[in-house]
């Protein structure tokens, strides 16, 4: 096992890139890859950093060679002869050859396109522009490599001792939560931690503690590297960069509110089983549900992922229930914010009710809060998203007003077209 706190000390983390494989990224992402490079392949789309949290100033905390060599790296990435193996041979949710040969192919010759950088102020703009199937792969590398460099920052400044003193306090702290954990009866529970984790070495020891803590309670990792490595399930089904590419490209309102349900029948027809997981808040988690196709109440389940988790839950529930579906056969997944308090409390609220499971993210593998002087090591909210496609602006609603996303004026315009209630402004953490 690998000694975190000396390996940082005698390395100053020059031995460890902070993305280390084309897979060292979230499961999801590969599906969605393949269901664009299917689709629309040839969709020119822009992703852009968003650092929701002002008061962490990471262009004077990061330097911006090191920035550039580290994102140089991931350029000069390519799948390795096993990660191939591994992707074109292994089973998925149940189903092998999961990837199909022509996508395989496409993934084996890839490299990441280009990307803009630049310091505004405190804060780094980048941007990446390209091909969709291609540029899509940036999202979740380029989140690790900004959160963890930003922790480099701060750990460098301390000390041998300082730093064996944090980490075993960080190993407390996440072995406390699985002991609170073990005792949750019927828990299904992922990490989903990747896109903003402490460090690769940290999300990994955190897999190794549930899988140690929690036995058939763990049920994987969204991480396809340490999935592979670890010989553990791969988690992820689809996320909200699919309906605000399809809404960008819709010439009319019409189209514009029919996009969301297209993604679903695209998805539909390449997936069944667990993988037909709804996400419905894109646009609004109720007006979706409200206007949605008969055929998707037969899907396996919802994902909430933004608003009161409870009363996103509760709405699932009547959904189905009005569609003459047994909520007792569906699953739900919680995975926003979540902590161990959050964990218990919804389990406790909608077991027998519904199948519940979790996707356990930053406050799995970033939670620092507090070990650190001035609380510098504190996660914070850092996202990279589609903000625009063929030239088209991107929105995002969610169910949180504070989480929406695009110009104001097409925001506006979406609310409109989807006919979006007020919505309860919730603070957003992570």
């Amino acid at each position: 096992m690998v000694d975190i706190a000396t390996r940082v000390w005698n390395h100053r983390w020059k031995i460890d890139p902070v993305v280390r494989s084309l897979i060292d990224t979230d499961f999801y992402k590969l599906l969605m890859c393949q269901s664009v490079f299917r689709n629309m392949p040839d969709t020119q789309v822009t992703f852009s950093l968003i650092n929701r949290a002002d008061h962490v100033p990471l262009a004077r905390l990061i330097d911006e060679g090191e920035l550039r060599e580290q994102l140089d790296h991931i350029r000069s990435l390519s799948l390795t002869r096993g990660e191939s193996t591994y992707l074109r041979g292994n089973t998925f949710y149940g189903k092998r050859q999961m990837f199909r040969p022509d996508f395989m192919e496409w993934l084996e010759g890839v490299r990441l396109p280009p990307y803009h950088l630049e310091r505004v102020g405190d804060q780094y703009e980048l941007t990446f522009e390209g091909a969709w199937p291609e540029v899509m792969l940036w999202e979740i590398p380029a989140l690790a490599v900004l959160m963890e460099l930003r922790g480099r920052a701060v750990l460098n400044d301390m000390g041998r001792f300082e730093l064996q003193v944090l980490y075993a306090r960080a190993l407390t702290k996440l072995w406390e939560k699985v002991e609170v954990l073990q005792r949750v009866e019927g828990l299904r529970l992922a990490d989903f931690g990747t896109r903003r984790r402490h460090s690769y070495l940290w999300q990994d020891r955190c897999v190794q503690a549930l899988i140690e803590g929690l036995g058939e309670k763990f049920v994987g990792t969204s991480n396809c590297h340490i999935a592979m490595k670890r010989d553990i399930e791969a988690i992820g089904t689809n996320a909200h960069e699919l309906p605000m590419v399809y809404a960008a490209l819709a010439e009319t309102d019409e189209e514009l509110r029919a996009a969301p349900y297209k993604v679903m029948a695209d998805w539909h027809e390449e997936h069944d089983g667990n993988l037909r997981i709804i996400l419905p808040d894109t646009f609004g988690s109720r007006e979706f549900l409200e206007n949605a196709p008969d055929w998707l109440a037969g899907w396996t389940g919802m994902r909430i992922d933004s608003g009161d988790p409870v009363a996103g839950a509760e709405a699932a529930i009547e959904w189905w229930r009005a569609r003459g579906e047994d909520p007792r056969q569906k699953l739900v997944i919680f995975s926003d914010g979540l902590d161990v308090d959050k964990i218990v409390e919804l389990q406790k609220r909608f077991s027998g009710r519904v199948r519940v499971s979790f996707g356990w993210g930053t406050y799995l593998t970033n939670d620092f809060r507090g070990l650190a002087p001035d609380d510098a090591l504190a996660p914070f909210s850092l996202v990279c998203k589609a903000a625009s496609a063929n030239g088209n602006p991107t929105v995002k609603l969610s169910d949180n007003p504070l989480k929406a996303m695009g110009p104001s004026d097409e925001i506006e315009r979406y609310r409109r077209v989807f006919g979006v209630a007020p919505q309860e402004r919730m603070d957003v953490f992570v």
